[in-house]
């Protein structure tokens, strides 16, 4: 190993030691718009927009100090959508009243990886991309529905099937569950002051959120969420 290759080496180390250390972890949540595609080419219709939330914890890890980071995290997050059909305020024999959502709630991995402008003493914009991972843990179906004869209303659990990557042989597969694992990627900018964030992110589901539904044929039934979220680091920048 010659001279140059021993220096190299270590300029290499005492860089990564010193991004390392800089190494920051916070917290972050907001405010979740989710929706299910429902066309082939993957479209979705704003008037089944479902609002909900996020809320986990982030760690930044420095790749370039205040250039380039790695940013994993663990959420808890809502997703889902809705179906509206008539006017809840002017019901009449042939024009029923009818509401019914499912919110299913995952937690969720994002592994982003952030890229930062620098825009002055403590204050960065910053953009990022990156895969999630997320595993079904809750959820409720709700119904409303209002007719000249009256009104009624109800919830159920989500039910979930067992068709993960680790086992597939779930035998009661079918439209009535939700397939428990999810996966997709995420884009999102945003700014950091003084160790605070405020983002926006599009997370763009690649599998079928129906039990039983695995073909590659349409874009149909894949969660969608548009995020808004506020967080902060705690830590040296």
């Amino acid at each position: 190993m010659t001279k140059k290759t021993i220096f190299l080496s270590l300029a290499a180390m005492a860089i990564s030691v010193a991004a390392m250390s800089q190494a920051r972890v916070g917290v972050k949540g907001g405010w979740n718009l989710s929706n299910i595609t429902t066309t082939s080419g993957g479209s979705t219709e704003d008037a089944k927009t479902l609002s909900g939330f996020n809320v986990g914890v982030i760690a930044d890890l420095p790749l370039v100090p205040r250039i380039l980071s790695f940013q994993p995290g663990v959420f808890y997050t809502t997703k889902g959508t809705k179906s509206e059909v008539g006017d809840k305020n002017h019901v009449s024999l042939t024009s029923p009243y009818a509401k019914y959502s499912q919110n299913p709630s995952y937690i969720e991995v994002p592994l982003n990886l952030i890229g930062k402008l620098p825009i002055g003493e403590g204050a960065s914009l910053f953009a990022g991309v990156g895969p999630y991972f997320a595993f079904g843990v809750a959820g409720r179906n709700k119904y409303e529905a209002v007719t000249v004869a009256g009104a009624a209303s109800g919830s159920s659990d989500i039910k979930w099937d067992d068709d993960t990557p680790f086992n597939n042989g779930d035998l009661n597969q079918g439209r009535d569950k939700w397939k428990r694992f999810d996966w997709g990627g995420n884009v999102q900018v945003g700014a950091e002051i003084s160790n605070f964030l405020i983002s926006a992110q599009y997370g763009i589901g690649f599998a079928k959120v129906y039990s039983g539904q695995d073909n590659n044929a349409d874009d149909k039934n894949k969660n969608r969420v548009f995020s808004v979220s506020v967080g902060y680091l705690f830590g040296g920048r």
